[in-house]
């Protein structure tokens, strides 16, 4: 599952860039820490309402996720 991962990755930039932790974020969201595992091994992709939490609680658009791999599948064409 490519997509969790590349997702994990976008929330891996964010986490770094407001210096905060999957465990904060998980408190804060409650979200379980170990959904963000499964995106990290790419064993689930994230559904649209936890990632409308995110985008909430980080400041961004759900789009802000899902660029990265638009320009991933352009790349494959």
């Amino acid at each position: 599952m490519k997509g969790g991962r590349i997702l994990y990755e976008k929330f891996a930039e964010l986490l770094e860039k407001t210096n905060k932790t999957a465990y904060q974020v998980s408190k804060d969201t409650g979200i379980g820490e170990n959904i963000f595992s499964y995106w990290k091994a790419g064993r689930s992709k994230p559904k649209v309402d936890k990632l409308k939490i995110l985008a909430d609680y980080f400041g961004v658009s759900i789009e802000y996720f899902l660029e990265e791999k638009a320009v991933d599948m352009k790349e494959e064409l």
